[in-house]
C-alpha cells in the first residue's frame, strides 16, 4: 500500500494543486500556458535527449516506429468508419481515436510508475505516433478543416519542434556511439547531469497544468460518453494486438508496459485549436478531459497491479 501511495498520491497531489489554483485565481491562464511551454519547449526535451542518447540501437528501432505508425493510420481509420456506422457527426471523431499525448502526460506517468531509467522503453514506442502526429495528422486535421494546407509551414513546425531537434539530436549521439565514446572521460555523467537536471520538474509541471484544465462543467455526456468507449475499445484492440505482435517477433523486448501506458493516454492535446466554432471546441475539450481523467484512472489501476 505504501507503494501504491508513493505512485499515485503525488500525481493526485498535483493534479488537486491545479484545480485549486484555477479556482482560487493563483495562477492565470496566461501564467498555466507559460508552464505548458517551459515543459514543451525546455524539460520534455530534456527528457527525450537523454533517453535516446542513452538507447542501444539497432534495425528494430526503424521497424518498431514504422509499426507504431501503421497502427495510428488504423486506429485513424477504424474511428472514420466507425463514426459514420454509429452516426457521429463530428468531423474530430476519427481524429480523437488516434494520437496520444505522449509529450504532455505520457512521460510524466511513466517515469512516475516505472522509473526515469526506464524512459528509454517509453520512447522508442512513442516515436512512431510523434512522428504520425506532427506530420499525417496534422495534414489530415488542415485538409478536413477546409484550410489551405501549407506543406511548407507544417514542415517549418515539424522540423523546429524542440521534441523533434531533441529526438533527432538524441539518436545522432547514441547511434553513432558518441554517448558510450564519452563514458570512460566522464563527460557521459556531466550530460547526464544537466539533461536530469533541466527535466526534474517535468511531471510536476504537466499534471498542475493538467489538473488546472480539468473542468467538468457543462460537458455534453452523452456524445462525449460515445466517443470515449470508442477509442477505448479501438485502443484495447490495436494495443493487444501490437503487444501479441512484439511477443511473438521479439520476445527478448520488454515493451508491454510502454505500450500499455501509450494506449491509455488520451489523444493530443492540440486537437481544439482546430475546432473552428465553439460547439466543435467544448466537444473535444470535453473528449480531451474525459479521457485524460481515465487515463488517470488507468495509471492507479496500474500502479495497484505492478
Amino acid at each position: 500500500m505504501v507503494e501504491v501511495l508513493k505512485t499515485i498520491l503525488p500525481v493526485a497531489l498535483m493534479l488537486a494543486i491545479g484545480i485549486v489554483c484555477r479556482r482560487r485565481g493563483i495562477i492565470s491562464r496566461e501564467g498555466v500556458q507559460a508552464l505548458k511551454n517551459v515543459a514543451v519547449n525546455i524539460t520534455l526535451p530534456a527528457v527525450l535527449l537523454n533517453a535516446f542518447a542513452t538507447t542501444q540501437y539497432s534495425f528494430l528501432d526503424v521497424v518498431i516506429p514504422l509499426i507504431v505508425f501503421t497502427v495510428c493510420i488504423a486506429a485513424w481509420a477504424l474511428g472514420k468508419v466507425s463514426g459514420r456506422i454509429l452516426h457521429m457527426s463530428s468531423r474530430f471523431v476519427p481524429f480523437l481515436t488516434t494520437g496520444f499525448e505522449a509529450g504532455m502526460l505520457g512521460y510524466a506517468l511513466f517515469s512516475m510508475l516505472y522509473g526515469s531509467e526506464r524512459i528509454a522503453e517509453f520512447a522508442r514506442i512513442d516515436l512512431g505516433q510523434v512522428l504520425f502526429v506532427f506530420t499525417l495528422y496534422k495534414i489530415l486535421l488542415a485538409m478536413d478543416s477546409n484550410r489551405k494546407t501549407d506543406t511548407g509551414t507544417l514542415m517549418k513546425e515539424m522540423v523546429f519542434s524542440p521534441s523533434i531537434i531533441a529526438i533527432v539530436s538524441g539518436v545522432v549521439i547514441g547511434a553513432t556511439g558518441l554517448y558510450q565514446a564519452l563514458i570512460p572521460s566522464g563527460i557521459s555523467s556531466v550530460f547526464d547531469a544537466c539533461t536530469g537536471f533541466f527535466s526534474a520538474p517535468t511531471s510536476a509541471i504537466i499534471l498542475l497544468a493538467i489538473g488546472y484544465d480539468l473542468v467538468l462543467n457543462d460537458i455534453p455526456w452523452r456524445e462525449t460518453a460515445k466517443v470515449v468507449v470508442l477509442r477505448f475499445v479501438i485502443m484495447l484492440l490495436l494495443g493487444s494486438g501490437l503487444i501479441m505482435l512484439f511477443g511473438r517477433l521479439w520476445p527478448q523486448l520488454h515493451f508491454t508496459d510502454a505500450i500499455i501506458m501509450l494506449f491509455i493516454l488520451p489523444p493530443p492535446f492540440v486537437l481544439p485549436v482546430f475546432a473552428d466554432d465553439t460547439d466543435q471546441r467544448t466537444y473535444v475539450s470535453s473528449v480531451l478531459t474525459v479521457s485524460t481523467l481515465a487515463a488517470i484512472i488507468g495509471f492507479a489501476i496500474l500502479a495497484v497491479l505492478r
